[in-house]
């Protein structure tokens, strides 16, 4: 019996593949990531990135106009930058993905010893994004940030890598600090 894989996106079904993808990284991440070649292409998850990032960027431009026009002071401005920053947020999701995977791989490198590349690091990430498919509810996005780049990632970190609780943890944070100080930093300029 050939060994499971976890899901992948995949061009050839992308709607069946990335619910696939983000059902089996919120429900099962464990399983999800035991069962995760980090090795392989990044074309696919790229694209997984910017279609989580299509979808949030979306829902979230129409959350920011629903409440500006619930309280009445909805205006063209609103709009322009409602839909500007919905784009950026999609466009420039696969970047900040791959900015976080180099946090990510300087902390691997650090504490976890010459293991793992950035593709391979890529890769991870970019299945832990998926979690980011909440990131347009109110709340819940604060959230959903958190348990994308701290959670998921030690899962993924310790499943790829074998590495021991605390060094999951310490790995995980060394990452997750700059990654979250970076989307602060992007989140207040806007």
């Amino acid at each position: 019996m050939p060994p499971k894989r976890a899901p992948e996106f995949s061009l050839q079904s992308p709607l069946a593949s990335a619910l696939a993808v983000i059902r089996g990284v919120l429900f099962s991440p464990r399983s999800f990531y035991r069962d995760f070649k980090a090795e392989g292409p990044l074309k696919e998850p790229a694209l997984f990135v910017l279609l989580v990032g299509v979808l949030t960027g979306s829902l979230g431009a129409g959350v920011a106009l629903a409440s500006n026009l619930f309280f009445g002071q909805l205006g063209a401005g609103d709009v322009r930058s409602a839909v500007l920053e919905g784009l950026l947020f999609a466009l420039l999701s696969p970047v900040f993905v791959g900015i976080a995977a180099g946090f990510y791989l300087l902390a691997i490198k650090t504490f976890v010893g010459k293991v793992g590349s950035l593709e391979e690091v890529y890769r991870i990430a970019a299945y832990a994004f998926g979690a980011l498919v909440l990131f347009w509810i109110p709340i819940v996005g604060a959230f959903a940030v958190t348990y994308a780049f701290m959670v998921l990632m030690g899962i993924g970190i310790h499943s790829v890598y074998r590495t021991s609780f605390i060094t999951t943890v310490v790995v995980a944070l060394a990452g997750f600090v700059p990654v979250a100080t970076a989307l602060i930093f992007v989140t207040t300029l806007g």
